[in-house]
Formats: structure tokens, sequence, C-alpha cells
């Protein structure tokens, strides 16, 4: 590997705070078993958050951000990997506490890297990202629970967030009838690309949102929202559905009653694709790079930026510009 190689830091001081393209050493990354030269990133609003005076996501700087990465395995002492082989990772304190994807090598602990699946690029692997993981846990976890196409319709909320993008192209692949909530009436052609049949404003899913139990509407849903949506969503639950909850833009209170869940027998599955296990993580993004992958993967991809481009994408991101994922090219 080169002597020196570029990466995004974050540095927060008394007086300044800057986000720029810098050069690094292999010294200056944090400690791991395995050095990965890493070929695609991708923008999550976490990141953004870590880049922001007070997104209160990174613990200290000067830091380099990026929850995700797909790469080239440069070296490793644990014997798992090998040089040369592809990989991917993420989550766990990736970009939080440790060093991140947004740089051209990273190091990390192997345990915390999964090997690229076959059927799945590089690049695919970071269309997806987080956001495709939670997406697919989040299926992965309804169908646990009994639920199938045959079923009836199943509702995904933050449609044109990554989570919600991905969620509806798997679903739609797959069977199912998926009714997408949005807040952005000017998405409706993109929602419909990837497999939504009904789209429905925030006030449609919110509406009578004060009765604990409502017209039963949806086998089950797809929820990064959370708050007073996911309380709304609850009381429409069919008897017998689930819930699948990944996300707090909504809020973190949850204004709802015990009724759906003791009349309805409604279930509501937390999703957690952070520290998620690396026996389900790897199963996961096994399913996918196969029945999970959507048949038009790019159309869930709003752009590929270089580094230089990335504190742009940034800002983007925080003030909801984006239609899909952005992907990061480091290499």
């Amino acid at each position: 590997m080169p002597d020196t190689f570029q990466a995004l830091v974050v540095n927060k001081t008394a007086t300044s705070f800057s986000v720029d393209t810098q050069p690094l050493t292999l010294e200056d990354l944090p400690t791991g078993e395995v050095v990965i030269q890493v070929a695609y990133s991708s923008v999550n609003y976490k990141d953004g958050l870590a880049s922001i005076p007070d997104g209160k996501i990174v613990k200290s700087y000067p830091f380099v951000p990026g929850v995700d990465l797909s790469g080239y395995v440069v070296s490793s002492s644990d014997k798992r990997f090998t040089q040369g082989q592809p990989v991917l990772a993420t989550g766990y304190d990736m970009g939080v506490s440790h060093y991140g994807g947004f740089s051209q090598y990273v190091r990390i602990p192997a345990n915390w890297i999964i090997p690229l699946p076959e059927g799945l690029t590089l690049k695919e692997a970071m269309i997806l990202g987080t956001a495709g993981f939670t997406a697919a846990l989040s299926i992965q976890s309804l169908e646990s629970n009994g639920i199938s196409p045959d079923q009836g319709k199943v509702l995904v909320t933050g449609a044109t967030g990554g989570v919600g993008g991905a969620a509806i192209a798997m679903l739609a692949k797959n069977g199912y009838h998926v009714d997408a909530s949005t807040g952005n009436a000017k998405a409706v052609d993109y929602l419909k690309a990837l497999g939504a049949e009904e789209i429905l404003s925030r006030e449609d899913v919110l509406g009578q949102s004060d009765k604990p139990l409502n017209k039963q509407l949806w086998q089950a849903a797809v929820d990064s929202v959370g708050g007073a949506t996911l309380a709304a969503i609850l009381s429409k639950i069919a008897y017998r559905g689930a819930v699948a909850a990944s996300g707090l833009t909504g809020g973190v209170s949850l204004p709802t009653t015990v009724l759906p869940f003791i009349l309805r027998g409604v279930r509501l599955l937390g999703i957690d694709s952070v520290f998620c296990d690396s026996d389900t993580r790897t199963k996961v993004w096994n399913r996918m790079a196969t029945d999970l992958k959507p048949n038009h993967l790019e159309i869930l991809m709003d752009r590929e930026v270089t580094l230089r481009e990335l504190p742009e994408a940034l800002k983007d991101i925080l003030q909801s510009r984006t239609l899909g994922r952005i992907v990061v090219a480091l290499n």
C-alpha cells in the first residue's frame, strides 16, 4: 500500500470545526486484525450527523466517518481472510468510535467483516449498505413471524429513505403488494419504479391515530420512522400481523396502548442492524445477493461521488435532498 492515502477527516476544537480531505498513513489508523483497501462506501444519515459539530455521533476528534465499506483485503492476522479477498463491513463501532469507510484504506476488527457474497459486486454491496441490510433484516424477521405475500398488503414508511426504498424493491420482487408512505409528493414515479403499488401520504398513515384500534389495513409494515407514525401503524395492522421497526426520525416516544398486542396479537419486532451477530449478518447478506436482490438495483442509487465531492453529499442527506443512495468511490 502507499505511504499515504486520502480520507475525509472531521475535526473539532474549542474554536473551529472542519470537514475536509486529508492524507493519512497506516500509523494513523486504529487497531484491528484486517487492513482493507476500500473500493466503495455509501452515505447514511448517521454519516451526515458525524459531519456536523452538534451531530452527537463522533466520540472524539479528529475522526473519519463512514459506517459502510466494501473493498479488498490488504493484510490480515485472522486466518478467515486472505490478501486480495473481496469483503464488506457495516455497522458495529465503525464510523462512530472507530475510523470508518470514508478512507482509501481502513484497519478494522475481523469480526466486523464478512466475505462479499457471490452475486454482488463491491459497488452493488454499497448501493445496499446498512440501509439495504436493515431492510433485509426487517423482511427476514417478518417472514420468520409468519408474514407471506398471500396474506395481504405490506406498508413501508419513510419510503424515499435508504431503508424504505430497499424494502419496497425487495418486497415487490418477492411478490408482496407494497403500499409506500412518504412526505415527498414528487417521489411517486420513483416509488412506482421500485415496485410500490399504492403511494400514501404521511397523513394517510396518521389518520385517526388517536384511536388505539382502527380498521385493519395491512398484514405487516416495515417502519423506519417511529414515534406517532409507528403508533398509528400498530392500530391498523391486521390480526396476528407484525411491524418491523428500525428508525426514530419521528421520535423515540411510542404513544400507543396494549390493545393491538392483546386484542389482535400484533407483534412489534425491533430491528438492530448495528450489532447484529455475524452468522445472521452473513445469512441475510447472502439473501441480499440472491432472492432479495432487487431486479434493477441501480434505481436505488441517487448518484456516485468522489471523496472530494463527499462533503456536499453529506449536506444533501441531512437536508433530505436525495432520492436513493449516494455511493462513494474511494479508489
